[in-house]
């Protein structure tokens, strides 16, 4: 639970562009003290600037969150410079659009450190600073590619499926000592960041969000919302909905038809250059933002997370139609005419 006299303390990795810089702005409107974590050093602090412009407090720390003792430090400064942490946000990520067998154990390793063990560094480092006073909320910006795995991600789907598996051990563990700290992950769809254009590849074609993609201002909505709900799973747009429940229902169909659209539905028409530089190990330099370059497509919002994140209301509206209906059947009055009506009146034998 948040110190009401205080604004809350909140820590985000990967926060110098894409969806941690519009989860900084998202915090920012509402008032919080805010820690960004990110490598590159000038975005971080124009990124601090956004959130400073809209009345928060907000401090650059650049760290690599594949380092374990960076991450660490990085936690005690911002407690030291802004309070006890409240909200800790793993969004950090990095990622190769390349088939297996054009990878490189170092390439495939770094993936990982920064993609999983990233998150499980920021979640130790969160832990030891909320356990003692046990509170606080960890979240995780996870994927629906950690249910549905694509083709030519390899190394991020297995991280966010690493990232899956550790987040619901962990849950398990808070529930065994009976702890107030909440944990909560969000299962994102394709979303227009600028990683399409430093992510590393060896595709011949600039790399492209697969299926319908959102704008990183609904991912960073749904991330604030999620961390001040108890909600221990939130899906993220109708995409993340669909690709999960599908995968959980004809996973070898899934197969098949990513077998044949999941290479193609990657990348672009537009040729890029073999020796464009990657963000993997070091950082590019540029002007980059929350926004990537497809924002013509990407959706602004989601119908199907508003629905989500209003759940109550349409369990509370349920219940009223079944007291409504129950009540009218108890008094003797028959319900209006309607599709159940019209069936009873077929098997019947009966026509209008």
């Amino acid at each position: 639970m948040t110190n009401t006299h205080r604004p809350e303390v909140v820590v985000i990795t990967g926060a110098s562009a894409g969806i941690g810089r519009a989860t900084a702005r998202e915090f920012a409107r509402h008032g919080a003290s805010i820690a960004l974590l990110a490598r590159d050093a000038d975005r971080l602090e124009a990124a601090c600037e956004e959130a400073r412009a809209l009345g928060a407090r907000a401090i650059a720390i650049p760290t690599d969150v594949a380092d374990p003792g960076q991450v660490e430090a990085a936690a005690a400064q911002a407690e030291t410079a802004l309070g006890p942490i409240d909200i800790w946000v793993n969004n950090a990520m990095a990622t190769i659009f390349a088939p297996l067998t054009k990878i490189t154990p170092e390439d495939y390793r770094r993936v990982t450190d920064v993609t999983y063990h990233g998150y499980v560094w920021g979640t130790m480092a969160a832990l030891k600073r909320m356990r003692p006073r046990r509170q606080g909320t960890i979240v995780q910006v996870g994927s629906a590619l950690a249910y549905r795995s694509i083709p030519l991600q390899s190394a991020y789907c297995g991280a966010k499926h690493a990232v899956k598996g550790f987040t619901e051990s962990l849950r398990t563990e808070l529930l065994h000592e009976g702890s107030d700290i909440h944990l909560t992950i969000l299962e994102m769809p394709g979303v227009n960041t600028p990683q399409f254009d430093w992510c590393k590849t060896t595709l011949l074609r600039h790399p492209k969000p697969m299926g319908p993609y959102y704008q990183p201002e609904v991912a960073a909505r749904a991330i604030y919302w999620a961390a001040h709900a108890r909600r221990p799973e939130l899906y993220v747009g109708a995409p993340s909905a669909m690709t999960i429940l599908a995968e959980k229902c004809a996973p070898r169909l899934l197969d098949r038809y990513l077998a044949r659209t999941g290479f193609k539905g990657q990348h672009t028409d537009e040729p890029i250059s073999r020796d464009r530089p990657s963000n993997l190990w070091q950082p590019v330099p540029g002007p980059y933002a929350a926004r990537g370059r497809y924002s013509a497509g990407a959706h602004t919002g989601s119908l199907q997370l508003w629905a989500s994140m209003h759940r109550a209301w349409f369990l509370a509206g349920g219940a009223a139609l079944g007291l409504l209906y129950g009540a009218r059947l108890l008094a003797g009055k028959r319900p209006a005419a309607g599709p159940a009506c019209g069936v009873r009146r077929l098997l019947a034998g009966r026509k209008d």
